[in-house]
């Protein structure tokens, strides 16, 4: 690791990006047309390697950026496999082995039509375990930003490593962003509760819905102008109509997208997250940051699942082999507490099919 500490890293405009966030099993079924309920419909299925933390460090690799991060929590099941891909994306990963849940998934259903829209199934598994017993001062040493995935706001334990993970940011001078991730789940959370938990966040990446939902304003550059007024830097992803750049209650930029034909919209704002914070990091302004996010977009959406091509030939991640080989991970010290596959141990006092509640 570099030996500056994270301050002066984030100060010198360089230093790594330190991603934490969730890692999970993307099974991507891409069929056309509407589901036929009650019996068959037709599509093309593929098991890949996902999950918006993780697809957000390996686009900030794909970007340039040499030293990406991530902390992440799997289960055993699958652990070797994304641990594999990570680092075949240029990322260094830490990912903790939970003992007893596994590794979450998300069904991906894609409507291949026009736009490519997706409906997302989600059962988070490890992921919604990872919590303030996995995080380390030492993790921020040389880091020159640390993005958090918004998927941590909607358990308990994920809730106390964001507060944990951003006062050590604060504290040695990093500044820290957030993606709110799921409009579906903000719902359930809270306006007031969501803005809360990111007090002291310096920059928000919400999607346009998510943006209008925080604000109750109908308009994209509404919503982001009026969130700017609580967060210093907020950079809000419009879709096919690219991005906004807003700050102190006011639009800075409107930055245009970059021409693309849709295959699958699953991890188009993550790549866009990415690529912003790698450029970022450069000494880059929000604005051409934001235009490198919107290209990284649309190299997302012309292809299949949430990850940049592998390599410099466009390789597509690997699919798992099933192999019970170990991973080169580090391992929980949790030997009790029931856990059902889709959240977070019991002793949180909900039920584990509601994360948002949980905790």
């Amino acid at each position: 690791m570099s030996g500056l500490p994270g301050g002066a890293a984030a100060r010198e405009g360089g230093g790594a990006l330190l991603v934490v966030g969730d890692v999970v099993t993307d099974v991507v079924a891409r069929h056309r047309g509407p589901l036929a309920s009650g019996t068959d419909t037709v599509a093309v299925i593929r098991t890949l390697p996902g999950g918006a933390g993780a697809n957000v460090a390996c686009w900030a690799a794909h970007r340039g950026c040499a030293d990406v991060r991530l902390l992440g929590r799997v289960g055993a099941d699958a652990a070797a496999w994304h641990e594999r891909e990570l680092i075949a994306s240029g990322v260094r990963p830490r990912l903790v082995v939970d003992p007893q849940a596994p590794t979450g998934t998300v069904i991906c259903l894609v409507d291949t039509g026009a736009a490519a829209e997706r409906t997302f199934l989600t059962d988070s598994g490890a992921s919604l375990r990872l919590g303030p017993e996995d995080w380390s001062q030492a993790l921020l040493d040389g880091v020159g930003r640390l993005h958090l995935s918004g998927y941590l706001l909607f358990s308990g334990t994920g809730r106390a490593l964001v507060r944990t993970a951003v006062a050590s940011a604060r504290a040695r001078g990093v500044p820290v962003s957030l993606d709110p991730a799921s409009a579906g789940f903000l719902v359930e959370l809270g306006v007031e509760r969501f803005m809360a938990l990111v007090e002291g966040v310096d920059v928000l990446l919400p999607s346009r819905d998510e943006a209008c939902l925080l604000t109750g304003l109908p308009d994209g550059a509404d919503a982001a102008a009026a969130l700017s007024r609580r967060v210093p830097l907020v950079v809000a992803k419009q879709g096919a109509d690219g991005a906004l750049v807003a700050r102190d209650g006011a639009v800075l930029a409107r930055v245009p997208a970059a021409p693309a034909t849709p295959r699958d919209t699953t991890g188009a704002g993550d790549a866009f997250t990415g690529a912003f914070l790698a450029t970022l990091l450069t000494g880059a302004d929000p604005g051409a940051a934001a235009d490198e996010g919107c290209r990284a977009g649309a190299l997302a959406v012309e292809r299949v699942g949430g990850r940049p091509p592998v390599g410099g030939g466009g390789t597509e991640p690997s699919e798992p082999s099933g192999s019970a080989e170990s991973a080169e991970c580090s391992k929980s010290p949790e030997s009790s507490g029931p856990s059902g596959p889709s959240g977070p141990s019991a002793d949180d006092g909900q039920a584990a099919s509601d994360p948002v509640r949980a905790g």
